[in-house]
């Protein structure tokens, strides 16, 4: 059984320097117009596991793949992006405002074995799905090795 607990962002400095670098890198590739330079959200997340694989989904309606980074590092998934808001063509009023905009980082710790080199992020229809191929968990099985003599014989 998978097990995973959620982490706020300031627990470790080593998860903290992980998303600042996310959060540069995503700097130097958005362009102007799709930078977000205030606000913070709060993508809402699942957590799910199913035979084959660990999965995290996330809320990011109106966000491109490209403003979008994830990180798997000891145990612990790292999901860190802009929203930025929507640039309207000709002026507007807004009489009501509830959408976050903003960057937004959000990380999952996980127990188990996975296949992160299998992983897959796909975001489609306002939402990325992060899933992790389940492997064996070898740790703490007995394994045989066998014994062989000098020239690999029995």
């Amino acid at each position: 059984m998978t097990h995973f607990t959620f982490i706020p962002t300031s627990d470790t400095s080593e998860l903290s320097e992980d998303i600042r670098q996310l959060f540069s890198e995503l700097a130097a590739a958005l362009p102007a117009d799709r930078r977000v330079h205030s606000g913070e959200c709060h993508p809402s997340l699942d957590v799910r596991e199913t035979e084959e694989a660990f999965e995290i989904l996330v809320d990011v309606v109106g966000v491109q793949p490209d403003a979008i980074r994830v990180l798997f590092r000891d145990d612990v998934v790292v999901i860190a992006g802009e929203k930025a808001p929507v640039r309207p063509s000709v002026a507007r009023t807004f009489h009501l405002v509830e959408r976050e905009f903003g960057r937004f980082a959000r990380a999952v710790r996980l127990s188990g074995a996975f296949d992160v080199q299998r992983g897959r992020a796909i975001l489609a229809d306002g939402e990325l799905r992060v899933s992790l191929p389940k492997i064996d968990d070898r740790r703490g099985r007995a394994l045989r090795i066998p014994v062989t003599g000098p020239e690999g014989t029995r």
